[in-house]
């Protein structure tokens, strides 16, 4: 009897990553879950999609961590990784970016 295999099995994780940022806006966190890998092994596999898809026509599109004590708002910010702390206010306590494709 022929064993059925899921379609995401045949797809590797920058795929599946990349069906899931077209479908909907996404965090690290929110990607991990869905891919099932660790959230730094999410912003690795980011960064090589942001610099594969340039070339194709289509871009990462990136909103940025905003600290929540502040509101003090990471525009400048090119690395897809969650920052430490807010540079205006010192508190740790902030949004992390979130990812779309498209």
């Amino acid at each position: 009897m022929p064993v059925s295999r899921l379609p995401e099995l045949d797809r590797t994780v920058r795929q599946r990553l990349r069906d899931l940022l077209r479908r909907e806006e996404l965090t690290a966190m929110e990607l991990s879950r869905e891919l099932g890998i660790p959230e730094k092994e999410v912003y690795a596999h980011l960064e090589h999609v942001m610099r594969s898809t340039s070339g194709s026509g289509d871009k990462i599109r990136i909103w940025p961590s905003e600290c929540l004590a502040c509101g003090y708002v990471f525009r400048d910010r090119r690395r897809p990784s969650r920052p430490g702390r807010c540079p205006a206010c010192r508190k740790s306590h902030l949004r992390p970016p979130a990812f779309r494709l498209g």
